[in-house]
């Protein structure tokens, strides 16, 4: 058995959603696995029926070969960290730290040493004696993290712990968060709705699309082997098309379903292309142009198409808009779902 066994989970709201449609999965001792969904999709629901907040309605939740199902949630001893940070606005740092520590069986000093080794884990050394106030959102938040994993619980589940963050401070307590998780060994399930997060710091992710797994798998099996439609739309941002939009972008004999291709499988250039055998040829007009760092993403309509096409940027001509850009495709590059 795994370290964390969910088994065919369903749970159905008062007003007679069923958020959770048989949800199972595994994960292993010191796994980071991240739930990956839009609003909605039954993410959070789980990550709460995990930590004993919400209640299931079907199915069994194993910890460490435990039925904890109908267990509260202070006998699962997990750890939760939410999208608020949740501290005692009255306590200092070293006391919201220490506030679970409250009901250990330790000594003074044995609580001590674990408030300050937590301290060390966050970089937070010498804002002991400080209150929430007297700290910004990312400082909060790792206080909260803090206060989470010095209690050594079993698993950490983490709820969007960046939703209210800018962006690139939000980066930085991703890699923080990472490197305390590979120091500290612990089992951690963290969800998102941001993909880029989600492949930065999952071991494994399961992306979850109306109540259910759409797909699982590593990061790059996702990105490079999305399975189904959905899971195309929402990792990697795939240039998504029906088979009619595909036969109209390139002319192609073509059966029902849907086309997929990465923006950086697509070459463009402002010339023809000699043509080979083995690759799908488009042109259209370049509508948009966006810079992404060392990536230029062009639009490009093709008909009435709109084609992403992410170049690196090497020094080369760009192309401006208005211009006629030819694409191609290499054919193993296309991925095909039927309907």
């Amino acid at each position: 058995m795994s370290y964390i066994e969910i088994r065919d989970v369903k749970r159905t709201f008062e007003d007679g959603q069923q958020v959770l449609k048989g949800v199972s999965l595994s994960i292993e001792r010191g796994e980071f696995i991240t739930l990956l969904g839009s609003s909605g999709c039954g993410k959070t629901t789980l990550l709460r029926s995990i930590a004993g907040l919400t209640g299931i309605d079907s199915g069994k939740i194993f910890i460490d070969s435990v039925d904890v199902t109908g267990l509260s949630p202070k006998q699962r001893n997990l750890a939760m960290v939410f999208q608020q940070h949740s501290l005692f606005p009255t306590m200092t740092v070293h006391d919201n730290i220490g506030y679970g520590l409250r009901f250990k069986d330790m000594t003074k000093e044995e609580k001590e040493r674990k408030i300050k080794e937590a301290l060390e884990l966050i970089e937070l050394e010498g804002f002991e004696k400080k209150y929430p106030s007297q700290l910004s959102g990312g400082e909060q938040q790792r206080v909260s993290l803090a206060r989470g994993i010095v209690t050594d619980p079993k698993v950490l589940l983490l709820d969007e712990p960046f939703s209210a963050i800018d962006a690139k401070l939000r980066k930085a307590l991703q890699i923080r968060i990472k490197n305390i998780h590979t120091s500290l060994g612990i089992t951690t399930i963290f969800v998102t709705h941001d993909q880029e997060e989600a492949m930065r710091m999952s071991d494994r992710i399961y992306l979850m699309h109306n109540g259910k797994i759409e797909q699982s798998g590593s990061p790059m099996d996702l990105y490079l082997r999305p399975q189904t439609a959905y899971a195309a739309g929402f990792i990697g941002h795939y240039n998504l098309l029906t088979a009619d939009e595909w036969h109209r972008a390139c002319g192609a004999v073509v059966s029902d379903g849907h086309y997929a291709i990465r923006p950086e499988s697509v070459y463009i250039s402002g010339s023809p292309w000699d043509e080979t055998a083995d690759h799908i040829y488009m042109q259209g007009v370049v509508r948009q142009i966006i810079y992404q760092g060392n990536v230029i993403r062009y639009s490009v309509a093709v008909d009435d198409i709109e084609m992403d096409v992410d170049q690196l940027y090497e020094g080369r001509e760009e192309l401006k808009r208005g211009d006629r850009a030819f694409l191609r495709v290499a054919e193993e590059d296309l991925i095909y779902y039927k309907n």
